[in-house]
């Protein structure tokens, strides 16, 4: 009997061992901890890991490729994830990888998602820490669209007030109804349409004069091209500065001639200083000019004693008529 006892002890305690070992391996089969391959270790650093569990999956451009081992807290900033890969992407992941954390769907499970960069880099070896990328978190995203639903729910309130209040404005409906409205509006296209056209026949004409002077047609293309044209004037500026020139040299005779006139007139010397300072040439000018006078006023008497003399006064009362007559047909004329 207490054998018995014994052995069935032995066959529970047997089978319990075997239950717990059956239930741990299912649960590190479910976790996907390649109980039987072989792995190798790679890290990454994040600032917030988004709920990610040891047993995640680990995925390489969308491939199964491993699974987290352990999660670590470095500091109050930054987490550290431990990957177990497979060994057969040793030669495949290389160090300028880009980790991730995703969603398995929508609402699923986390994932570490690795993508593989583009430009070329060695590979990544055991205990490799990847450079690590910030995803989207749903809840920011769920926050995002919170705020975007409330900004559209302001906008359509405030659209249905504008619409309200369009409704309601007499001089819009007014004007949508006037039909000399679409007239005008055709009008004013037409004008445009015009005033375009004209424009653009002007840029045409003035292309036209500037392709005309290019080629040297008309009189600005000849003044622009002919290089006769160009000889002469430079020719006549040669010939202008020459008589600047020469009106120098005249103006310098000038000054000196003034300059000794002046000196001949400080000194007591020459013409001019006789007749300014000799007081005698001043009295003889005097007589002369009276001279002159008397003998003008005597000429005058004798023309006057001419104009009674019965031979020559049928030629001065000729002269007159003649005189009268040239004065009528000059006041005639000016009237």
């Amino acid at each position: 009997m207490p054998r018995k006892k014994i052995n069935t002890i032995k066959l529970g305690a047997f089978v319990l061992t075997g239950l717990l070992a059956l239930v741990l391996l299912l649960y590190m089969i479910g976790k996907n901890q390649n109980l039987f391959g072989s792995t190798y270790v790679l890290k990454a650093r994040f600032e917030n890991i988004q709920g990610l569990v040891a047993g995640n999956n680990v995925r390489y451009a969308g491939i199964q490729t491993g699974t987290v081992k352990v999660i670590n807290i470095v500091d109050d900033t930054t987490i550290e994830i431990v990957m177990l890969i497979e060994k057969r992407m040793l030669k495949i992941i290389r160090k300028n990888a880009v980790v991730s954390i995703g969603t398995d769907g929508f609402v699923g499970n986390k994932v570490v998602n690795i993508s593989p960069a583009r430009q070329r880099s060695d590979i990544a070896q055991e205990g490799d820490i990847l450079l690590s990328k910030k995803s989207v978190a749903t809840d920011d995203m769920l926050q995002l669209l919170s705020k975007t639903n409330t900004d559209i729910s302001v906008i359509a309130a405030e659209l249905k007030t504008t619409v309200q209040r369009i409704n309601q404005s007499d001089a819009l409906w007014s004007l949508l109804n006037d039909k000399s409205i679409p007239q005008n509006i055709r009008l004013a296209v037409a004008n445009i349409r015009s005033a375009t056209d004209k424009a653009n026949n002007t840029v045409a004409s003035f292309q036209a004069v500037a392709s005309d002077i290019q080629q040297g047609k008309g009189s600005v293309g000849t003044l622009l091209k002919d290089t006769v044209f160009a000889a002469n004037l430079n020719e006549a500026i040669l010939k202008i500065k020459s008589v600047g020139g020469q009106a120098d040299s005249l103006l310098y005779e000038i000054n000196t001639m003034v300059a000794g006139i002046k000196e001949d007139k400080d000194n007591g010397n020459g013409t001019l200083h006789a007749l300014f300072k000799d007081s005698g040439i001043v009295i003889k000018l005097n007589a002369s000019l009276d001279n002159i006078q008397r003998g003008t006023d005597g000429f005058n008497q004798n023309m006057e004693a001419l104009k009674h003399n019965f031979l020559f006064r049928g030629f001065f009362k000729k002269k007159a008529k003649q005189q009268e007559k040239e004065n009528k047909l000059k006041n005639t004329a000016s009237q």
